[in-house]
């Protein structure tokens, strides 16, 4: 679960507010779309949800847990996946994932089942042991999607997690995505890819100015914009008209 409280967040002091008193509840068991234009603040939410930022207003919960109160177990709560990810291109990926796995204490069991078993659901099994710097974008991508999920976490949290995938990868992550919030988990990630949204989300997300201005399942933002409901109405048609 993940808990925002009234959060708000200025990059100036003089300057506009990126995040504007943010308030939003994501449960377990669920897939929500963090949606909004270039500039809308979903970034920035991000990374004061995965304590990269602190708030400068309100307070955050992972898990049950603060994350400015304690964030090192917040921390362990979750899984992220940045926006162009860049892991250290002078490892290889099994360098990497050893790696990972002794940051979260990942017992040697536990990481000997992970590891293969993730490696082959995103087909990267033959490559683990080559250095990151040989691999192609949508490879790293897929290695830091493996990084996050190594202390299976009972939060993941995605930004643009298609960026950079072919089709069949992007519809690897997409069942991964799915089978971790049927197993009770939560899974929070934005994406300018409305099609993809729209398909896989629970619940969806809109931010415009660092506002929250619409929040729901697809059939409530479609209610929720006054014009006559419309069970046709593409999320991409209403994302235009809320933004």
């Amino acid at each position: 679960m993940i808990w925002i409280g009234n959060v708000s967040k200025r990059y100036a002091k003089t300057g506009p507010l990126a995040v504007d008193g943010l308030q939003l509840t994501v449960p377990k068991g669920e897939i929500f779309g963090f949606l909004g234009p270039n500039g809308a603040g979903k970034t920035t939410t991000i990374k004061m949800i995965t304590g990269i930022l602190k708030p400068d207003e309100g307070d955050i919960e992972v898990d049950g847990v603060s994350i400015s109160r304690n964030p090192i177990e917040a921390k362990k709560r979750i899984g992220y996946v940045p926006d162009g990810a860049d892991p250290f291109s002078r490892l290889t990926g099994m360098e990497y994932l050893t790696f990972m796995a002794d940051v979260y204490r990942v017992s040697r069991d536990e990481r000997n089942k992970r590891i293969p078993e993730l490696a082959e659901r995103f087909e990267m099994q033959d490559v683990l042991g080559d250095l990151i710097s040989s691999y192609s974008r949508g490879m790293k991508q897929k290695i830091s999607v493996i990084a996050a999920l190594i202390h299976s976490p009972p939060v993941w949290i995605l930004d643009e997690p298609m960026v950079g995938l072919d089709p069949k990868s992007s519809s690897i992550l997409k069942d991964e995505m799915r089978r971790y919030s049927e197993n009770g988990k939560t899974v929070f990630f934005s994406t300018h890819v409305l099609e993809v949204a729209e398909r896989l989300c629970d619940r969806l997300a809109v931010l415009k100015e660092g506002r929250l201005v619409a929040e729901g399942k697809l059939e409530e933002l479609r209610q929720g914009t006054g014009g006559q409901m419309n069970d046709e109405q593409t999320l991409e048609n209403l994302f235009l008209e809320l933004t």
